[in-house]
C-alpha cells in the first residue's frame, strides 16, 4: 500500500535531508580537484599519481550506479539511502585520516561505491513522498543543489587546502552526513519501500563493471597520456566498447534462446492445449448460462411464494 504525501514540517525536513545529501555528493566528486598538488606534496607523490584520487572515486561511482535499482528492490529504497549515507561519511573521515596515497585512494573507491545511490534515491524519495501537484517544485528544489554544489567544490578545496591541513576538505562531508541520517529517520521512518527478491544477472554485472571502469578511466586519463597515441588508452577503449557491445546483446541472445526452445515443443502438446483451453472457456461459459438460469427461476419462485 503506498504511504500518503508528507505534508507541513516534515515534507520541508525532507527535502533539506535529501539536498543536503545531493549536495554532499556532488561536492566532494569536485572539491578534491584543485588540492590535488597539496595532497600529492603531503604524501610525498607526484602530480600524475594524485590524479588517481579524482579517476578511483568517478570509477567506482559510475560502477555503483547502475545497480542501484536492484539493490532499491532489494533491501528498500529507505534503507539503503540511510546505509550509504552512513557509509560515505565513514568513508569520508577515513579519507582525510590516510596517511599514503595508496592508503587514500583505498578509501576514495569506498566512497564512490557507497556514494552511487544516493543521487537516484535522493530523487526517488522526493517524488515519492511529495503530493503530486507539488513533484515539479521538489524537482526544482532538487535541481539547485546539482548546480550550486560544482560551483562551491573548487572554492571550498582551494580556500580549505591552503589555510588548513588538506583532510578537512573530506571531514566536512562528516557533520553533513550525520544531518542528513538524523533527518532522514525523523521524517522517512515507517516509510519503507515494498522489497523483491530478483535474481541478478552476474555475467551481464561483471561486463557492465569492466566496461563502464575502463570507459571512465579512458576518460579520465585521455588527456594525458595524449588520447589514442598512447597503447594504454587504445585498450581500454576496446575493452570498454567490447564489454559493453556484449552486455548489451547478451541479454537479446537470451530472448532468442528461449524462442528457440519454445518452437522445439512440439505441435500434438500445443494443440492438446489449445483444445483444453476452449474446453475450458466453453465449461465455463456453459456454466454462467446455467447459473444465470437458476437465478431467474429461483426469483420467479420467490415472487410466486409472495403472491
Amino acid at each position: 500500500m503506498a504511504n500518503k504525501p508528507l505534508v507541513g514540517a516534515p515534507l520541508a525536513w525532507m527535502t533539506v535531508a535529501l539536498s543536503m545529501a545531493t549536495f554532499m555528493q556532488v561536492l566532494d566528486s569536485t572539491i578534491a580537484n584543485v588540492a590535488i598538488p597539496t595532497i600529492a606534496g603531503n604524501l610525498g607523490a607526484s602530480n600524475s599519481q594524485g590524479t588517481w584520487v579524482i579517476t578511483s572515486f568517478g570509477v567506482a561511482n559510475a560502477i555503483s550506479i547502475p545497480i542501484t535499482g536492484w539493490l532499491a528492490k532489494r533491501i528498500g529504497e529507505v534503507k539503503l539511502f540511510l546505509w550509504s549515507t552512513v557509509l560515505f561519511a565513514l568513508a569520508s573521515w577515513l579519507c582525510g585520516m590516510s596517511n599514503s596515497l595508496e592508503m587514500l585512494i583505498f578509501f576514495r573507491v569506498l566512497q564512490g561505491v557507497v556514494a552511487g545511490p544516493l543521487i537516484p534515491l535522493s530523487q526517488s524519495l522526493l517524488l515519492n513522498n511529495y503530493p503530486p501537484a507539488k513533484r515539479s517544485t521538489a524537482l526544482a528544489l532538487w535541481s539547485m543543489t546539482v548546480i550550486v554544489a560544482p560551483i562551491c567544490g573548487p572554492i571550498l578545496g582551494g580556500y580549505i587546502s591552503d589555510n588548513y591541513h588538506w583532510g578537512w576538505i573530506f571531514f566536512i562531508n562528516v557533520p553533513i552526513g550525520l544531518a542528513v541520517v538524523f533527518l532522514t529517520l525523523r521524517t522517512l521512518k515507517g516509510r519503507e519501500t515494498a522489497t523483491q527478491i530478483r535474481p541478478i544477472d552476474s555475467v551481464g554485472l561483471v561486463l557492465l563493471v569492466l566496461g563502464i571502469g575502463a570507459l571512465q578511466v579512458m576518460l579520465d586519463r585521455g588527456k594525458e597520456l595524449d588520447w589514442f597515441n598512447s597503447t594504454e588508452i587504445i585498450v581500454l577503449a576496446v575493452v570498454a566498447v567490447v564489454a559493453e557491445v556484449r552486455a548489451v546483446v547478451r541479454p537479446v541472445a537470451v530472448i532468442r534462446t528461449m524462442r528457440m526452445k519454445c518452437r522445439d515443443v512440439p505441435r500434438s502438446r500445443i494443440a492438446s492445449r489449445r483444445r483444453s483451453v476452449r474446453r475450458c472457456s466453453r465449461g465455463s461459459m456453459r456454466c454462467r448460462r446455467m447459473s444465470s438460469c437458476a437465478i431467474r427461476s429461483a426469483s420467479f419462485r420467490r415472487i410466486n411464494v409472495r403472491e
